[in-house]
């Protein structure tokens, strides 16, 4: 499977490479953009106000353009919180997307938005401080009113970005869970 894989707001961190290299062990190929051009941040503010300072429209605009010459080839899209936000749009506008993979993030959909039973698995603590139960009930009702075939798992008590290792929302045996599901899931495509 071809995989676009996008980082959260912490950028492009250890990580993201090693999850890519994870990817890459069970015989995907895997894209890992760095859209924030080598900074990297230690808090999630710092991230965030990162990200707010280039702007949303130009962080889209750079993953469509680091996904352009893949597209072809029918990605899976994935990301990290933030990134997952990205990986969202890009699926959901890439009529040859075969895939999305979640890990930590969703984002708004259009009321328009139809796709053709794109399958999606999300990944999520439980609670999480950035998507909140009525969010997700909300944002997994209009996935599937879309025509999204729309796998959640939650994990109870981990921190927001659990499987990041160097990150104190950490938690190893959610982190193996979620790679496990995820890997099935990629398996399945």
């Amino acid at each position: 499977m071809n995989i676009m894989l996008f980082h959260s707001t912490y950028g492009l961190r250890p990580a993201v490479l090693e999850a890519a290299e994870r990817l890459r062990a069970a015989g995907h190929q895997v894209q890992v953009p760095d859209l924030f051009e080598g900074r990297t941040f230690e808090t999630v503010e710092e991230g965030m106000a990162h990200r707010d300072g280039i702007g949303r429209d130009e962080l889209l605009k750079r993953a469509v353009l680091a996904s352009a010459p893949h597209s072809d080839q029918g990605l899976v899209y994935a990301g990290f919180s933030f990134g997952g936000s990205l990986a969202q749009h890009l699926a959901l506008a890439d009529e040859k997307a075969r895939g999305l993979l979640l890990l930590h993030g969703t984002a708004d959909l259009e009321d328009d938005t139809s796709v053709d039973d794109l399958p999606v698995q999300l990944h999520i603590a439980d609670p999480d401080p950035f998507e909140t139960h009525d969010w997700l009930n909300a944002w997994y009702l209009r996935m599937r009113r879309a025509g999204a075939d729309v796998e959640v798992h939650r994990y109870p008590g981990a921190g927001h970005l659990f499987t990041d290792p160097g990150l104190e929302d950490y938690d190893a045996e959610a982190a193996e869970q979620a790679w496990t599901a995820a890997l099935g899931f990629l398996d399945s495509l």
